[in-house]
């Protein structure tokens, strides 16, 4: 993908994401998710995060070592919809200031180009779209183009993830699966 086309898939999945977290019922924060470890607002709450530290990494070009546990524990506070809606902001804007994908960014695992860590916030938006949006009852289906793009991101490295820990092993996906549901299958989701 060109620079453009990732700018305006990930602007997609974190809106997607944002009209499930404004869809939350007060009554479902505490709810689970298909992320066994976490209930609804943790799951939102990792998402925000991830958010916050956009502009950190992208825009000012720190260090995982120099944001340290800025942005640990509870982001979220009296009203998480609006914390959400302000991390995206602002974690969209840090990647659409002129030259910013063109940027190195340093992550837990080394560094990166801005424009791969995009693609990946985008991955890890529309999956976490679908985990909410089973959590709380909302429409699973997710647009196809998002499904597709967040597959191709996570297909060469899913291993690594299972490997991690932090997903569970891979199911396999029906002959005839969606994208939606070939990624789903693939990190550990029972569509």
């Amino acid at each position: 993908m060109n620079h453009d086309e990732i700018l305006r898939i990930h602007g997609e999945a974190l809106e997607l994401f944002g009209t499930r977290v404004h869809a939350v019922r007060d009554d479902q924060w505490e709810a689970p998710t298909p992320c066994t470890e976490w209930s609804v607002r943790d799951l939102v709450n990792h998402l925000t995060a991830e958010q916050l530290w956009v502009p950190r990494l992208v825009r000012d070009g720190a260090t995982i070592g120099e944001v340290g546990t800025d942005f640990d524990g509870d982001r979220l506070g009296v009203d998480p919809a609006s914390v959400w809606d302000r991390a995206a902001v602002a974690a969209v804007a840090a990647f659409s200031e002129p030259g910013a994908l063109n940027r190195t960014v340093h992550l837990s695992y080394g560094s990166s180009p801005a424009d791969a860590y995009c693609v990946q916030m985008m991955a890890d938006a529309v999956v976490h779209s679908w985990d909410l949006s089973r959590a709380i009852g909302a429409d699973e289906h997710l647009p196809d183009g998002l499904a597709t793009a967040a597959l191709r991101e996570v297909e060469p490295y899913a291993p690594g993830l299972v490997a991690s820990g932090l997903f569970a092993p891979a199911i396999e996906p029906p002959a005839d699966a969606d994208d939606l549901t070939r990624l789903l299958c693939l990190l550990g989701r029972r569509p």
